[in-house]
């Protein structure tokens, strides 16, 4: 597949999984609202990290994000928009993700009892932002 091709894949992933976190917040099934939204955020970042020629293959997006930013490697404005990103990524980072599938084994709290009605507002917003501003980066990109 070529770079064009990765990028858009990661795209309409993003987009699906809105979809069905969409859904889920409709029907308050907070906890798949949660998992779906991670997984836009998480793929917004690597689609973004695609668009500047790095792997996609890292759970931590906002890592690399942040580099090239230090780096110098992307214009003031790009790099605004990444810097909105960022705290997403960090927010609804992996450590999340595993919450999401298994809940937390320390304290046997199943996810369904860690996911309420604010986690999913604050995942689907959250999600909604990272489509919006991946989707301004990529316009600037091309």
């Amino acid at each position: 597949m070529g770079l064009q091709k990765n990028v858009e894949y990661r795209f309409e992933l993003a987009r699906g999984f809105l979809n069905e976190a969409e859904m889920d917040y409709s029907l308050k099934r907070w906890r798949s609202c949660v998992a779906g939204s991670i997984l836009v955020v998480e793929n917004t970042g690597l689609a973004v990290l695609m668009l500047f020629g790095v792997s996609s293959f890292t759970h931590k997006p906002g890592m690399h994000l942040s580099q090239l930013i230090s780096e110098g490697t992307v214009t003031k404005e790009i790099a605004a928009l990444v810097k909105e990103l960022l705290p997403e990524l960090e927010h609804h980072d992996s450590y999340e993700k595993m919450l999401a599938k298994y809940g937390d084994e320390s304290s046997y709290q199943l996810p369904w009892e860690l996911f309420k009605e604010h986690e999913g507002v604050v995942a689907i917003e959250s999600a909604r932002k990272c489509i919006r501003i991946s989707s301004e980066i990529a316009t600037l990109v091309r």
